[in-house]
């Protein structure tokens, strides 16, 4: 039990967050702010005022609205790099502004800032910590997985080899199994925009050390983390299903398809004759209304046995019994909501970290279904494979064992566990340029006085592996000692258990490191 000298401490900690305003990015950060208010630290959410979460569902949080200047901006799906650059333009200012009052305030109010959480994206906000020397971490919403090929990319930039040739795109990646060029984060075909290039550099730095923690959805208290209206007549209808008949369809909030597409999905769904619960949203299809643009011999022929809702509660469906496997575009929060539940996976990548998870659900943990193409016929024989044959049952209780793996490093004693501890002490212990790093499993408690703002990468990521030996891990070019979790080139795939995000320190000073 906690003394309350430490727990006063942590009630003078506040903890600034700055998510990037879309749903993937959103969710995350504040599923781990309510971690860590549940931890005893005070939680400020520096939001745009673009796709703001609504207030009054976290009364638990403080929100500090930034100027953005986006009204009338075009935030849509193919204006996503413009976004970025103009969030990070505008909010750099009220941001700093509204720091360096709350660190000029400090002594009046009773509370220090602990340190900046931000999104990678917002960049802007590790500027401002670093000029005010604060601690900061970045929230990477994405896979280790996804991480780690980055390493292929900037390889092939220093080597301009890049854009590659058409023949070469199918071609494995040596090392980096089970990844082809094409899976590669950016477009390897093509010429990458030099903002796309400064956003991933903010989060290449050099890694030191590790730590897991996670998942957060499963760590947090519950709290609503949807932008978008949740229909949950979905459940009361899984409520008749039976068990593991259903596939849930949903390609996340940020996709877009085209018509043929949702055809050809539409269609391979009704052929399977399977139960299913589809996710349409009206911004799904690019240039018009997704549920208009559904077939209306569809509607005829599966009303029996299937649902389109416009938005479901993802988290209750795959923890629904009548749920049998996940037809997702394999983005990271679908894809750990999906693995949590013991729910394996059908995968349609679309962009961005989908296809590295992709690969990753396929050929290393062996719980998902690639899909070759997007082809009706395709569709079909995946989902049946998936619903009815010996190899989707085979699946579904690979991802059981993962999903009880996930549980045992969440209990009291594993490495989600404990790891959580650790972050919660290295965020109590930064105090008047003095940050004090805690070993917890050896019990060493180790000073150091810190010359400039410190930055701690944290990756949410799971593995199979963790518990208790020490193993090593590979990240640029850097061997490291890494508690807890087995990893081959930093993606997690062991016999034992399983960690679900991880933290890797780095530092902007080469002076003093430490292994937590």
């Amino acid at each position: 039990m906690e003394t309350s000298g430490v727990e006063r401490r942590r009630r003078r900690r506040r903890v600034v967050l700055v998510p990037y305003p879309f749903q993937g990015h959103i969710t995350p950060m504040l599923q781990l702010g309510s971690i860590l208010h549940s931890k005893g630290f005070s939680i400020l959410i520096a939001h745009t005022k673009f796709s703001s979460p609504n207030p009054s569902n976290y009364p638990h949080f403080t929100f500090l609205p930034l100027s953005d200047n986006l009204d009338g901006f075009d935030t849509s799906f193919h204006n996503l790099l413009n976004v970025m650059s103009v969030i990070n333009s505008n909010c750099e200012a009220p941001f700093e502004e509204h720091m360096m009052q709350m660190v000029a305030e400090e002594e009046v109010c009773g509370q220090q800032v602990a340190c900046i959480i931000y999104d990678p994206i917002m960049k802007f906000a590790d500027a401002v910590a670093n000029r005010l020397k604060l601690p900061s971490i970045v929230l990477r919403t994405t896979s280790a997985a996804y991480m780690h090929s980055h390493i292929v990319m900037f390889q092939l930039l220093a080597e301009n080899l890049i854009p590659l040739p058409e023949s070469q795109l199918h071609a494995a990646i040596p090392e980096v199994h089970p990844l082809r060029f094409k899976d590669l984060p950016l477009p390897a075909s093509m010429e990458i925009p030099q903002v796309v290039l400064d956003f991933q550099h903010t989060t290449s730095a050099t890694l030191d050390d590790f730590f897991s923690i996670g998942p957060f959805h499963k760590m947090a208290p519950a709290i609503p983390t949807s932008l978008l209206e949740e229909e949950n007549i979905c459940l009361s209808w899984l409520d008749k299903q039976a068990p593991n008949s259903v596939i849930y369809v949903s390609l996340g909030s940020l996709a877009i398809i085209d018509e043929k597409a949702l055809t050809e999905l539409a269609w391979g769904l009704a052929k399977s004759e399977q139960p299913f619960l589809w996710v349409v949203r009206p911004s799904l299809v690019n240039g018009s209304d997704a549920m208009e643009s559904l077939p209306e011999d569809l509607i005829k022929t599966t009303q029996e046995r299937g649902l389109v809702v416009k938005w479901a509660p993802q988290k209750k469906v795959l923890a629904h019994p009548a749920v049998g496997g996940f037809f997702t575009h394999c983005g990271w929060n679908s894809t750990l909501e999906s693995i949590c539940e013991g729910v394996p996976l059908i995968c349609m990548p679309c962009f961005a970290d989908q296809m590295v998870n992709a690969r990753y659900l396929t050929y290393v943990w062996r719980v998902g279904i690639e899909l070759e193409n997007g082809r009706e016929r395709t569709i079909e024989k995946a989902i049946r494979t998936m619903m009815v044959s010996e190899e989707g049952e085979v699946m579904r209780q690979r991802a059981f064992h993962m999903k009880r793996e996930i549980e045992r490093s969440m209990n009291e004693g594993g490495s989600s566990y404990e790891s959580l501890n650790c972050l919660a002490v290295y965020l109590l212990s930064y105090e008047s340029g003095i940050e004090i790093i805690g070993k917890a499993r050896a019990g060493v408690m180790q000073k150091a006085m810190l010359g400039a703002a410190t930055m701690i990468l944290l990756i949410r990521s799971f593995g199979l592996g963790c518990g208790v030996g020490t193993t090593e891990i590979l990240y640029r070019g850097i061997i490291k000692r890494l508690n807890m979790v087995h990893i081959e080139a930093l993606i997690f795939f062991g016999a034992l258990s399983v960690s679900v995000a991880y933290i890797g320190v780095a530092r902007r000073f080469g002076a003093f490191e430490v292994t937590l």
